[in-house]
């Protein structure tokens, strides 16, 4: 089981303070790790008070030591961990709000009820933005942003069996319906796209297709072929590590500018897309950018050299 440090937040709502009238509670967690999620900054878990006035930054300086730049609305240390240089490469606190990267500082960004918030210190050399991870999972689908739920479609690209186990796992995290779509609809403004289907046929979809151009283009850590038998593996600085062909799924997701967030379950073979299909799940996504499978087992994406079971 991977360690995961929580502040879990019991949200009471009382007249003028809760988040949105008739609101009753919430939870928001708080995670705080380094290196694309591969250590955790402490382990444990705190019971706090938050009232709708809390941002973000005011969540993270209630457990932590917080250095601050930009007048105080930009993070720049964490309990001594800062932005900067290591090892000559560029490296900075991101932070994502259930699963997507906020287009806004830290001391802008208000909670909502049921939010999970995730700080992670990595380089950003090979990827100087990761606009969706998948770590947070069921988030975004569960809570959407800031109170507001995004529509969700499923694309299935000849994947009908894969495509039935995403619904069921998309049904139990707690969505309302999971309407299909079309592979050339477009993916829309607000609108949660999750693409099913082998890559050779995903492929055609124009967000989908970005993966192959690397993660400077996607912020995703891995690179299929173009003729879609194979997953090419990347580690942080975005060089190629493992190649994985037969049999190989991954989970991802990305975004363009303006949209939610596209995520993509897909495989080298239907063999493949039904793997990344049984990873749609809390325990294994959590604290994840993005995982490929390869024979049974989950592959944390960047590589780290950490391969865990499912």
């Amino acid at each position: 089981m991977k360690r995961i440090v929580l502040v879990a937040l019991f949200l009471v709502a009382l007249a003028g303070c809760g988040f949105g009238e008739g609101a009753t509670r919430g939870d928001v967690t708080l995670t705080v790790t380094r290196d694309f999620g591969g250590e955790v900054l402490h382990e444990g878990a705190e019971e706090e008070t938050a009232t709708e006035g809390d941002t973000v930054m005011r969540l993270l300086q209630d457990r932590y030591e917080v250095n601050t730049r930009y007048g105080g609305g930009f993070v720049q240390e964490i309990d001594g961990i800062g932005g900067g240089r290591a090892d000559g490469r560029r490296v900075d606190w991101f932070y994502y709000v259930n699963g997507i990267e906020a287009p806004v500082g830290a001391a802008e960004r208000r909670l909502s009820a049921g939010e999970r918030v995730w700080w992670d210190h990595h380089n950003w050399e090979a990827a100087q933005r990761i606009p969706a991870v998948v770590g947070s999972f069921p988030e975004p689908f569960a809570t959407g942003l800031e109170g507001k739920r995004f529509p969700v479609r499923l694309v299935c690209a000849g994947a009908d069996r894969s495509c039935d186990e995403v619904t069921t796992r998309l049904l139990e995290a707690g969505v309302k319906a999971v309407p299909r779509a079309v592979l050339e609809q477009s993916p829309g403004e607000e609108v949660l796209r999750v693409l099913v289907g082998r890559w050779a046929e995903v492929r055609r979809d124009a967000v989908a297709r970005r993966l192959e151009r690397g993660p400077a283009a996607t912020g995703v850590f891995a690179r299929p072929t173009g003729t879609g038998d194979a997953l090419v593996l990347l580690d942080g600085d975005g060089k190629p590590v493992r190649t994985l062909r037969a049999g190989s799924g991954l989970v991802a997701a990305t975004t363009v500018e303006g949209q939610a967030p596209t995520w993509i379950v897909t495989g080298t073979d239907d063999v493949g897309v039904a793997a990344a299909a049984a990873a749609l799940t809390e325990e294994r996504l959590e604290q994840q950018f993005a995982v490929a499978v390869e024979a049974g087992r989950d592959v944390p994406l960047p590589v780290t050299g950490t391969v865990t079971g499912p």
